[in-house]
C-alpha cells in the first residue's frame, strides 16, 4: 500500500504539481466572468450624477422587497456591486470585497427569488422543478400555438428557442459561490494587483 501511494504522489508531482504556475488562471476567469455581472447590476441601481440609488430601485427594495430604509439598502446593494466591479477587474481587496458582494447574492437569493424554487429558466423536465415551473411549461405551449397560428414562429425562434424566465435562485447561488472561492484564493497569481502588492510588502 506504502508504495502505491508513493507511486501515486510521484505520478501527481510529475504531472499535476507541475500546473502549479497556473493557479492564478482559474480566480482570474471568475473575476473576468463576475466583472460585468455587478456593474451591470450596480449601475442600474446607482445614478452616477448623484451617486444615490435611481428613484426606481428606492421603491422596489421598500414596496416590493418590503426592506426597512430603502434608500441606505439600495445604496449600499448597488455600490457592493459597483466597487466589486471595479475590484475584481483590478484583482485589488479581492477578499475583501467579496463578503459584501457574497452578501448581496444571499439577499438577492433569499428577499427575491426564493419564492421561485431554484431555477432560473423554467424547465419542467429539470431536476427542482416545482409546480411553478409545471404551470410555466403549459403556459410556454399556450404561447407557442397562439405564435404557431398568429405570427411567423420560424422567425421568432430563429435565434433561439421561447422560454419562460421563472427568476429562481440559480443565478445568485451560483455566484456566491464563485464569490466564497474567491474569498478563500484571493485575485490569484501574477494578474492582480493584490499579488504585486503583496510582492512589494510582504508579511513581516
Amino acid at each position: 500500500m506504502s508504495k502505491l501511494s508513493n507511486t501515486y504522489y510521484c505520478i501527481q508531482a510529475q504531472l499535476l504539481d507541475r500546473t502549479a504556475c497556473l493557479s492564478g488562471l482559474a480566480p482570474l476567469l471568475l473575476r473576468l466572468y463576475l466583472i460585468p455581472i455587478f456593474w451591470m447590476a450596480g449601475s442600474s441601481k446607482i445614478d452616477f450624477t448623484t451617486l444615490m440609488p435611481y428613484a426606481g430601485t428606492v421603491q422596489w427594495f421598500g414596496d416590493y422587497l418590503g426592506m426597512p430604509l430603502p434608500t441606505l439598502m439600495a445604496f449600499l446593494a448597488g455600490w457592493a456591486e459597483v466597487l466589486g466591479a471595479v475590484f475584481l477587474a483590478a484583482g485589488f481587496a479581492v477578499r475583501w470585497i467579496s463578503i459584501p458582494l457574497m452578501v448581496t447574492m444571499l439577499v438577492a437569493a433569499f428577499a427575491v427569488h426564493w419564492p421561485n424554487g431554484w431555477q432560473a429558466i423554467a424547465d419542467a423536465s429539470a431536476p427542482f422543478a416545482n409546480e411553478r415551473v409545471a404551470e410555466a411549461a403549459i403556459r410556454l405551449e399556450r404561447a407557442k400555438e397562439i405564435l404557431t397560428e398568429h405570427g411567423n414562429y420560424a422567425w421568432l425562434t430563429g435565434r433561439g428557442s421561447l422560454v419562460i424566465v421563472n427568476n429562481g435562485i440559480e443565478f445568485s447561488i451560483t455566484y456566491f459561490v464563485m464569490l466564497l472561492s474567491l474569498f478563500f484564493s484571493g485575485g490569484g497569481r501574477y494578474v492582480s494587483l493584490d499579488y504585486w502588492l503583496s510582492r512589494a510588502f510582504p508579511k513581516p
